[in-house]
């Protein structure tokens, strides 16, 4: 059974313009370092369309892993030790991260 990874990132203060640098770092910089996490089979981010309670989350992305072994292996890896230590620097604060498990029938 995959295991899933889930980042929900809140928006960051400065309006627009944070907006944008945070959107072009986050792509340009953090999901390469993401690629490299071993085990991950896939990931794909999406940008809130629309925001109806809660948090103002205005990106998630989510990674999918072969299982949660693989899960747990690549959130030790040194790879991701690197994405998140360029996420302190992008995103300071903004970042929710969560693994998922399908709950039983």
């Amino acid at each position: 059974m995959t295991a899933t990874l889930l980042a929900l990132y809140k928006r960051p203060e400065g309006g627009d313009e944070a907006l944008d640098t945070f959107r072009r770092r986050y792509h340009n910089e953090h999901m390469p370092l993401i690629e490299r996490v071993p085990g991950l089979r896939s990931s794909a981010s999406e940008n809130v369309a629309q925001h109806y309670a809660g948090e103002d989350i205005v990106l998630v992305t989510r990674m999918i892993f072969e299982d949660r072994a693989a899960l747990d292996a690549g959130m030790a890896s040194e790879e991701m030790k690197a994405a998140g230590r360029n996420l302190r620097e992008i995103a300071p604060g903004l970042l929710t991260l969560v693994a998922l498990e399908e709950e039983p029938a």
